[in-house]
Formats: structure tokens, sequence, C-alpha cells
């Protein structure tokens, strides 16, 4: 199925039934009042998160979801039937927002969590409620309210602990082909990677996490250029960013000094939280180099970048240092959790 992580729906909720102005008829009974019913509320659209989703394809053919209308009310004191409520099913993971205010009404994060996204009318009033000792015929009634109605604009945020970042080619399929069952496509072109591919690393007994290859980015990202910015809001799921540079470019001209730099700077201008986020850096392709020339090259690169954080260097066609990598990562994983468990306490 076609990845779609974003799509616009509109949502209208059931009017309310409006109220009933009868009066009792019954033999021997000529003045028997009025007993005209309420009519019955409206239905409400709902939206709910299914883990069994990790799409939004489905909305490409039906973007139009309408709850049932509340029935009127009716004579004898009887109250109109209300309406049956929507509910929609989303991905877990799918945010809402309101396309003509740009509010975001909700975030779905868990299997089963539900958003009121259109609530129902309320129902009128039947003319039984304005009798009085002055008024013992009364004609009014109220008529039911109308259902809220809204255009609706849902965005898929994958949800994983770690994202693989980097360039074109800079091996990021590779990695999660290597360390997980996930089986994305792989090529010596660019942009094979065209929507986010998701794996799960498996550490050891009880211990694995969700790794996200994110389609690679180029300079001018953040204005819209290439396939990447599309997807740089699914990084803001992660807890940690592994930022994979091609350390051995098949291109003499390529820098990966340079391409380092700018997609750092790509991460700033599109979100000073995500450029915040926690992020390792990781040597790619090292099997291309001899063994005798891995280490210098390492300390060259890291030097050149100014890197302060925690370096690796790996092949993720050979599988060399990813053993260390995913162990490493867990750990740092294991030890977020724990803080912030401290923190909620």
């Amino acid at each position: 199925m076609k990845f779609v992580d974003e799509v616009t729906i509109h949502v209208a909720a059931g009017n309310g039934g409006d109220g009933s102005a009868s009066f009792r008829r019954e033999k021997f009974i000529p003045y028997g009042g009025p007993d005209g019913g309420d009519g019955g509320a409206g239905g409400s659209v709902w939206l709910e998160a299914d883990e069994g989703l990790n799409t939004l394809a489905d909305f490409r053919h039906v973007r139009r979801y309408r709850a049932e209308r509340g029935d009127n009310g009716m004579g004898q004191q009887r109250s109109g039937r209300s309406g049956r409520d929507t509910t929609v099913v989303v991905p877990v993971g799918t945010v809402v927002v309101e396309a003509d205010t740009g509010e975001q009404l909700g975030d779905l994060t868990r299997h089963g969590e539900r958003l009121l996204v259109a609530k129902g009318g309320k129902a009128g009033l039947g003319n039984q409620h304005f009798k009085s000792s002055t008024n013992r015929a009364p004609r009014q009634t109220t008529s039911g309210t109308p259902g809220e109605e809204r255009d609706l604009r849902l965005e898929l945020r994958v949800l994983a602990d770690v994202g693989l970042l980097g360039m074109p080619n800079a091996g990021k399929s590779t990695l999660i082909r290597a360390v997980s069952a996930a089986r994305p496509r792989v090529a010596d072109y660019p942009f094979t990677t065209l929507y986010p591919n998701l794996g799960v690393v498996s550490v050891g007994p009880q211990q694995s996490f969700v790794m996200a290859d994110i389609p690679g980015l180029i300079e001018g990202a953040a204005e819209g250029a290439g396939l990447g910015v599309r997807f740089l809001k699914h990084l803001g799921r992660t807890r940690l960013l592994l930022h994979l540079v091609d350390a051995v470019p098949a291109d003499p001209e390529q820098d990966p000094v340079a391409d380092a730099a700018g997609l750092a700077a790509e991460l700033a201008r599109f979100s000073p939280e995500l450029a915040a986020m926690e992020r390792w850096l990781v040597l790619n392709k090292l099997d291309m180099l001899p063994a005798d020339e891995r280490e210098p090259w390492k300390h060259e690169l890291v030097e050149a970048m100014g890197w302060q954080g925690p370096v690796y260097a790996i092949s993720g066609l050979t599988g060399e240092g990813t053993t260390a990598l995913c162990r490493d990562v867990m750990a740092r994983l294991e030890q977020m959790a724990a803080e912030a468990a401290g923190e909620e306490a």
C-alpha cells in the first residue's frame, strides 16, 4: 500500500432533532394538556487510533464523514431517537489539525485512544416543557441545534525510538536492513527511499527498539527542496537521532564534512527543537577503506567536523560495528526512560 502521511478530510456531526408541539387527545379527557416530546441529540464524529494501520492511504478515496441526525420528538411525550456516532479509524501517531485555523486538536499516540472532532447538535425541547399555570396550552418548542462541521488535516508522524538522518545515499536503508528485518529499497543512486521505513532492532531478550529510515535531505530542504522536508516532522517523534555520514563518497567532489554541516543547518532552519535533540555521528561505508586507514580517517573527519558527541564507525553493508552501535543505543534509550520516570515521580 502506498505510504500517505498527510490528508484533509471533512467531518460533520448530526443536527439535533426538533421538539414536538403536541397535545394529549384521549376520550373523556377534554383538556389533556401538552405532551410534545423532545428531539434526539445529533451523533458526533470521533477519531480512534488503531495500531493495525500504518498509513493514511485509505483516506484518498473517502474524505467526507457524517454522523446521523437526531429524530424529531413526537406526541405522548415520546423523545426522538438520538443519531448514531461515526468513528473514523486512523493510525497511531496521527496529529489532528483544524485546516482553517491551524489549531492542533489532538495527538493520538496510543492504541484505542479517541478524540471528539465534531460534536453532535443538542436536542430541541417539546412543548411539555413550556406549560405553566398561566400558559396551559403552550405551542412553543425549540429546534435542535446544528452539529459541528469542519475540515481536518490529518498528519501521520511515525512512532520510533531512533531516527536515521543523512544525505541521499548515506546508507540509511542499508543500515536498517542490516540491523532489523525491514527491507527498504536499496540502490546505487540517490532518493531510493521515498517514504519512511520502520524496523524493530532486537538487542537481547526483552530488549528492542524501533528505528525509522527517513528519506535523505539535501541543501534547501527546510525551504522545500528534495523529498526529506516532507518527512522531517517524523523525526520529532524520536528520542535519539543517528546522523549518518558517507565517510567515503563515490563522488570525489563530495565533502563529508560539508555535508554534515549543511544537514545540521537544515535541521536548525526547520525546527530548533529538532536541532537540539540528542544526535550521534555514525560514519558509514568504512568497508571501502583499507583496515589500516580507517582509524586515522575517522579521527580526521571527526576533528574537521568539530564533533563533540558520540562517534561510531560502521559498515552497513558488512555489518561491522553495527552490533556495538545498537547495544549502546539500547542502553541510552533505557537510561532516557529511567530519567523520564524519575522526573515524573
